[in-house]
């Protein structure tokens, strides 16, 4: 069975939850390691004030007993304490008595930007609030917690993945004049995986090539809007003969601009992966909108927003990359217990004489 991910949450509501499907049987999951990369995710230069409210911590309702999974679905829970004082804006069903707390007034200005004003037009809501909850990078926190379970899939196969700012400290004086100036900054990650054997991925389909569900992987991550493999757009610059990565006789590469994948299949070089992430869109000093509720023109919404969220997308994506790195390792492999994925991983590097 291939390892599925599903996941619903919102922002204010009371939980974000994960589905993971296809895990083997006996994993051993460690519940520091994965709230490790929770807090992780929470911290860096930049982050606002919720960051300080909550305090992430992985719930686990099913499919782990005493440490191991039981091969069955793995049900993740990562709770938002801040939901305390959105019980009434956010409650799932109408709620009873006089407003109260945060959320109780419709959300009429969109942000530039954000899903705000085209999640309102496709689905035909009269308050952004609908649309701004689900699209928020809040609910990332849960497929960290997928993703690190998925790191402790990979480590019982000698792959390890980790993600990092590009040019931190460049980031960080960028970030301190954003803040000075009641702005937001983006900036650029790099995610690495080491380990990685060749033969991941397939070119058979587009939807096999390991490059391709890397893309996609790091897109659906909110502000991200570019991927690159490797050296990416800068072999677009380059000669044949400058550009691809000659084969030694025992198989291994003295260059990497390939970023370890070509054809959409691990080589066995270190994959390389890296992602520019957008200013965030929520402004303190807000740019022109308009008011859903009158038609006039407007300042959009302003929400607490962290001034850049780059080093917490480092590890979001470190975590994506491992998920389909993963999903990539459990479809070559297989196995419903773990003792048989990590034999078929030991067979297959005998069989193709892989150091």
């Amino acid at each position: 069975m291939t390892l599925r991910l599903a996941s619903a949450g919102e922002s204010h509501g009371p939980a974000l939850v994960a589905i993971v499907s296809g895990l083997p049987a006996g994993l051993v999951l460690d519940r520091d390691a994965v709230d490790a990369d929770l807090r992780r995710r929470q911290e860096g230069y930049g982050r606002s004030p919720r960051q300080k409210i909550e305090t992430d911590r992985v719930e686990v309702l099913a499919g782990l007993r005493q440490g191991r999974t039981l091969g069955t679905p793995l049900a993740l829970v990562v709770r938002n304490v801040d939901h305390k004082n959105w019980t009434w804006g956010m409650s799932s069903w109408p709620p009873d008595g006089e407003p109260s707390g945060k959320g109780t007034k419709a959300v009429t200005l969109p942000r530039p930007g954000h899903a705000d004003l085209a999640g309102v037009l496709k689905y035909g809501h009269d308050d952004v609030r609908n649309a701004l909850e689900r699209a928020s990078a809040r609910h990332t926190a849960v497929h960290v917690a997928a993703g690190a379970v998925a790191k402790a899939l990979l480590a019982t196969i000698g792959i390890g993945v980790s993600g990092s700012v590009v040019d931190e400290e460049r980031l960080r004086a960028n970030i301190d004049a954003a803040r000075a100036e009641r702005d937001t900054v983006g900036g650029t990650v790099e995610v690495r995986a080491k380990g990685v054997p060749p033969g991941l991925g397939s070119y058979a389909t587009k939807e096999d090539r390991l490059d391709a569900r890397l893309a996609f992987a790091l897109m659906g991550i909110q502000a991200v809007k570019g991927v690159e493999i490797g050296d990416g757009f800068a072999l677009a610059d380059l000669r044949g003969s400058q550009a691809h990565d000659e084969i030694r006789p025992d198989r291994r590469r003295d260059t990497n601009r390939a970023g370890g994948i070509e054809a959409g299949i691990s080589n066995g070089e270190e994959i390389v992966v890296r992602a520019a992430m957008k200013p965030l869109p929520t402004l303190m000093k807000p740019l022109a909108s308009v008011d859903l509720q009158t038609g006039e023109a407007a300042t959009a919404l302003v929400e607490r927003s962290d001034v850049a969220a780059v080093e917490a997308l480092a590890v979001v994506a470190e975590t994506a990359v491992a998920w389909e790195l993963a999903v990539a390792a459990k479809d070559k492999f297989g196995g419903d217990a773990i003792g048989d994925f990590v034999a078929a991983h030991a067979a297959y590097l005998e069989r193709i004489g892989w150091q």
